[in-house]
């Protein structure tokens, strides 16, 4: 890029011009452009903090009510498992008062054979 065309850029942007003495003074803003600046960005900052204020309240209720969804499924979780510990123990004392206890398991009959030996039938 030649230097002539960034001083054209840096003075678009800085708003500085230079004067006869070679010095680089910024232009004068005429206090009708002030105002005119004022009164359109007033409104917009404050549309903007309305709008920003609304989704961090959005946010935080949608983050209040996660926390509780999570919490009230730890509290079921816990719930259960302390109600299986108790029945859990309360099946330990009742077999500890009755004496020794046999489990009798319930069996299924897989395939049925017939065999016969000296007349006799066996299943």
């Amino acid at each position: 890029m030649k230097d002539e065309e960034r001083k054209i850029i840096i003075h678009h942007i800085s708003n500085y011009q230079q004067d006869e003495s070679g010095e680089y003074r910024r232009i004068p803003v005429s206090p009708l452009n002030r105002w005119v600046t004022y009164a359109i960005m007033i409104p917009v900052i404050a549309l903007m903090a309305v709008l920003g204020f609304f989704f961090f309240a959005a946010f935080l209720a949608l983050l209040a009510v996660a926390v509780v969804v999570v919490g009230i499924r730890f509290w079921w979780w816990r719930r259960k498992f302390e109600n299986a510990k108790q029945f859990h123990a309360e099946e330990m004392n009742r077999q500890s008062d009755t004496g020794p206890t046999e489990t009798i398991e319930d069996a299924q009959i897989i395939e049925e054979t017939e065999v016969k030996r000296s007349g006799k039938k066996r299943y």
